[in-house]
């Protein structure tokens, strides 16, 4: 669909700039309000439609969420609010409060002074684009409140923290613990900074807590799954078994060993597929996006296991898992999808799902992925003053065909638009790490120089 507010994730940008404003997110809580919680919507408590509403811990959560409380109420919903939680924790309690919708204020791993709504149908799942547009509409529309005794009522779920950490726990094997392991939890100073190391702690980790100390500003600031040197060095530091890096709104995961070597999405991903396929377990085949590395698909070929590529966004890969009937899916980026755990990606139960297939084999991490041999694969992200049609430029074309020359057929180039920043990322994969390196920065010069060109 063609896309006025609603990126790949949501809506986001920079707060007091369109449309993360607060008379817009007032318009989009109404007109949320009216498509996902209708006069014929499940979820209805006393009579009404009920919508839950999460955020993570960056200051413009306060403002937003109370302009869309005031929205929802307009149009007739009621309100459960939760405070500060992890977006898959949102997607939880509204399917398991048997709620309309749920609402995330965040703007995940952007910083602080960006923000952004993304939504869960009544399921617990993303919308779909089709359900994206009936809002979009519906926010041109004139707001009309509804008379006194049809308006929605707000009230907080004092208990919704606990009921999301007893879920998380369901996700591991009871016959398995984490009893002697430390582990360094970075929870980028975002959603998860309270839960996430209760979690790993109650399943029995020593567990060294990082980025667990939010102010409304300091969300994924040198911390987190974005910024994973810190979570390297602290382990490293104080001689842990394992780092695990969330973003700040706990979708996503990064890990890393010992020694502080960091695994991302692919290679985490992989580990929860080879255990799977070793007991019998996996259902299907995998799903990945076109920033999936190549090495990842090679293998499961060999080890015939089926694999698709979906585009980039958690979104679609689980579209795509959905309409084939599988269950794993992922990004390199770490969001990683086990449909029969959660119903979307999940940082904390992802985490657990890797911690179990290495305690199951009594393996370390490194030894349990090192038959998958990634490609070099370098992402250099240019940042534009606004939108640039890189497709369009003859001196960007003309860049990634002379590398795709260059490569002759040993590797591949890729360049899309951010769907959640305003930037353009240009990935170069393939045999030698020096050339590819080579390769992006070249194409890199080109989108930036022509970017600035059209500003």
């Amino acid at each position: 669909m063609s896309r006025r507010y609603f990126g790949t994730d949501g809506i986001r940008g920079k707060v007091g700039e369109a449309p993360i404003t607060p008379d817009f997110v007032l318009k989009l809580g109404f007109a949320a309000g009216r498509v996902l919680a209708g006069a014929d919507a499940p979820g209805k408590k006393g009579g009404k439609p009920a919508v839950l509403i999460g955020k993570d811990t960056r200051i413009s959560g306060y403002m937003l969420e109370s302009a869309l409380e005031a929205g929802f109420a307009a149009a007739g919903c009621d309100v459960l609010l939760v405070g500060p939680m992890p977006t898959p924790g949102v997607a939880f309690l509204t399917r398991a409060l048997r709620l309309s919708a749920g609402v995330m204020i965040s703007a995940s791993h952007n910083p602080f002074d960006d923000n952004g709504i993304k939504f869960f149908s009544g399921d617990g799942m993303k919308l779909p684009d089709a359900v994206e547009a009936a809002i979009e509409t519906a926010i041109d529309s004139p707001m009309q409140c509804k008379p006194s005794l049809a308006l929605g009522k707000a009230r907080r779920v004092e208990d919704a923290a606990g009921r999301y950490l007893e879920f998380c726990k369901s996700t591991f094997p009871n016959a398995l613990n984490l009893n002697g392991m430390k582990i360094v939890v970075d929870c980028a100073h975002g959603a998860a900074y309270d839960v996430a190391p209760k979690l790993f702690y109650e399943l029995g980790a020593e567990v060294i807590a990082i980025g667990d100390r939010p102010d409304g500003l300091n969300i994924n600031a040198g911390v987190g799954a974005t910024h994973t040197k810190t979570m390297s060095a602290k382990v490293v530091e104080v001689g842990a078994d394992m780092g695990i890096a969330l973003d700040g709104d706990a979708d996503r995961l990064m890990m890393c060993d010992a020694s502080g070597r960091v695994f991302d999405g692919d290679q985490l991903l992989y580990a929860v597929v080879k255990d799977r396929l070793a007991n019998g377990q996996l259902k299907g085949g995998v799903v990945g996006t076109l920033m999936t590395n190549f090495a990842f698909e090679k293998k499961l070929a060999a080890m015939n296991v089926p694999f698709a590529r979906a585009k980039v966004g958690d979104r679609y890969v689980l579209e795509m898992l959905i309409a084939r009937g599988w269950e794993c899916g992922g990004e390199n980026s770490g969001h990683i999808l086990c449909l029969d755990k959660h119903t979307t990606g999940d940082g904390m139960i992802s985490a657990l799902q890797v911690l179990a297939a290495l305690a199951r084999n009594r393996v370390a991490l490194a030894d349990y992925v090192a038959d998958l041999v990634m490609s070099p694969q370098v992402l250099i992200n240019i940042r534009t003053a606004g939108k640039f049609d890189f497709a369009a430029s003859s001196a960007v074309t003309q860049a990634v065909r002379a590398a795709e020359v260059t490569l002759a057929g040993s590797g591949r180039v890729l360049l899309r638009a951010s769907g959640t920043e305003p930037l353009i990322r240009v990935m170069v994969e393939g045999e030698n790490h020096d050339l590819v390196n080579s390769l992006a920065k070249s194409i890199a010069a080109v989108v930036e120089t022509e970017s600035k060109g059209n500003s």
